[in-house]
């Protein structure tokens, strides 16, 4: 009873706004530097220079939860392997009530030149497998996106072999120089929306 009229004269707790930046990639050693983790890179960069550590591990991922000014935002790598991202993406958005339009992922991208990056609010996977299993646990193609480029294999290569190989040594430079524009487009989105970023980071 008591507790009722408490409840009645608080009224409801006041849900907290998050916004949510993930990184896909694989989980392991063997993985690390890798074409197709360049997500997770972005996701480490980010939790260097926004202080936030990757120390909680829950609905399939590792997380870190904490501000950029009076921003929360969450940082998260999904442990479920590529295939399945989609399954930790939206068990920790269910958990926050993070909505839709506060989520950002990043991901490599074989259709564009190493290094450079693209923003998007929607769109298919593209045969990204990562993406695919996104689009089918939130059930739309229209959330944010950041693409990595990451070219496409040549003479003969297979893509999978591709993904899973290491950039070139003179990749490098290139790699390095979008995973801190990626971050920094990151940033950017916790103080404007999301539109006016990719408009300022696609020029």
């Amino acid at each position: 009873m008591l507790r009722k009229l408490l409840s009645r004269w608080t009224g409801p707790k006041e849900r907290v706004r998050m916004k949510l930046i993930v990184g896909l990639g694989n989980p392991g050693k063997q993985y690390e530097k890798t074409r197709h983790n360049i997500g997770f890179e972005v996701i480490d960069e980010l939790a260097n220079q926004l202080s936030i550590p990757l120390n909680q591990s829950k609905f399939k991922g590792l997380f870190g939860i904490g501000f950029h000014n009076s921003e929360k935002v969450v940082l998260l790598k999904p442990l479920t392997y590529m295939n399945l991202s989609g399954e930790s993406i939206r068990a920790i958005m269910d958990y926050y009530q993070i909505d839709v339009d506060d989520f950002v992922v990043i991901y490599d991208d074989l259709d564009l030149p190493v290094g450079k990056i693209r923003l998007r609010q929607k769109g298919s996977a593209g045969g990204h497998n990562g993406i695919k299993s996104t689009v089918a646990h939130l059930g739309t193609q229209e959330f944010n996106r950041i693409r990595i480029g990451i070219d496409r294999p040549k003479n003969g290569m297979k893509v999978p072999d591709y993904v899973l190989g290491r950039f070139h040594e003179d990749e490098l430079a290139l790699t390095e120089e979008a995973v801190q524009k990626s971050a920094e487009a990151c940033k950017t989105w916790l103080e404007k929306p999301f539109l006016q970023v990719m408009n300022e980071f696609n020029q």
